[in-house]
């Protein structure tokens, strides 16, 4: 738990900052965008049903849902979901000590970031570094959040 901290801390860091350089250094791209994919989809298919035109629609427009993930995987982005946890620019970014507070041990060498009682940001450990690998917060809020900043 507490090994992860300081790369979660220089995670929150960089998206405070908009370091696109830092950010990148802390998320698996690759494996972030497909888990953002994935939840996409399926939130069309929980919405209009597996079955359905729209849910057939959003797995042939691969193309349209991967720059919509590619749109999401960015600093700013996940500075407005940092902002719908409570931490704006006003607020400064918790310490070592506070963030493992906040880390829960996953299975599989990963680790989230619990927000009251759910799983937000889950790292996984790569090549000596934890790197973000999915997003489990609330996606809605996200996009909203995201149309408001663009």
């Amino acid at each position: 738990k507490y090994d992860a901290s300081a790369d979660i801390h220089a995670f929150l860091v960089a998206v405070r900052d908009g370091d696109r350089t830092a950010f990148d250094a802390h998320v698996d791209k690759p494996a972030l965008k497909a888990q953002l994919r994935a939840r996409l989809i399926a939130e069309v298919a929980t919405t209009h049903g597996v079955q359905s035109n729209e849910t057939a629609g959003a797995i042939l427009a691969g193309p349209l849902v991967d720059l919509g993930v590619e749109v999401l995987v960015r600093p700013e982005v996940f500075r407005a979901a940092a902002e719908l946890l409570g931490y704006g620019p006003e607020r400064p970014i918790p310490n070592l000590l506070i963030i493992g507070h906040q880390v829960k041990t996953l299975p599989n060498e990963r680790v989230c970031v619990v927000v009251g009682r759910d799983c937000e940001f889950v790292f996984k450990r790569e090549d000596g570094v934890w790197r973000m690998i999915a997003y489990e917060g609330d996606l809605g809020s996200l996009k909203a959040r995201l149309s408001k900043r663009l």
